[in-house]
């Protein structure tokens, strides 16, 4: 999701550049009574972009303002949830160990949430782990979402975390810490009658 994210902004932002370049550029032209391309719609100094005939075509058209409100809001829209993307945490897509010779390995960041997974998801009392990357290479961080079983207690499930999965974990990488913010669910269930 991350390199399409990357891949859409640079795009976006180079074909919006590639606009505001070319158009910029054939205005400055205009305006300084350079040649412009025939299909350019301001051909001088003095001339305007829109005549006033231009300007009210549309004005009588019962249409017209619905669809340009249209089209402006749904504009406004779109930037606001471009805007909005960009604050969205991302996955870790690799995490670097060092291999103990002076050298670096890479693992991808999705295997480590795999396993991680798995580690937490056979824990006691947990029906279902999910567990996601962020954070940097050198300094990942994870964040545990579990599932717990109706007669879990969750202080346990937590200390079983901690001292089984994410050791393994952090033993197993290298890394001498691996922050984690853990979020703890119950199954729904009946409720049981006593008797």
């Amino acid at each position: 999701m991350t390199v399409v994210l990357r891949r859409v902004n640079r795009v976006l932002l180079g074909l919006a550049g590639l606009l505001l370049v070319l158009g910029g550029g054939a205005v400055l032209a205009a305006a300084l009574d350079l040649p412009v391309p025939t299909w350019w719609p301001w051909s001088g100094p003095s001339d305007v972009l829109l005549s006033a005939a231009d300007r009210q075509r549309w004005r009588e058209e019962s249409w017209w303002w619905p669809v340009v409100i249209a089209v402006l809001g749904l504009v406004v829209l779109l930037a606001l949830w471009w805007l909005l993307v960009q604050f969205r945490r991302a996955r870790l897509a690799e995490v670097v160990v060092d291999t103990g010779d002076g050298e670096e390995a890479i693992l991808r960041g999705r295997a480590l949430e795999t396993v991680l997974e798995a580690d937490a998801g056979a824990l006691d009392g947990v029906a279902r782990a999910k567990v996601s990357l962020t954070g940097r290479r050198g300094a990942p961080r994870t964040r545990v979402a579990l599932l717990l079983e109706p007669y879990a207690s969750p202080g346990s499930a937590l200390t079983t975390l901690s001292t089984e999965a994410l050791a393994h974990a952090r033993t197993s990488t290298g890394l001498t810490a691996l922050p984690t913010e853990a979020r703890l669910r119950a199954v729904k269930h009946r409720a049981r009658r006593v008797t």
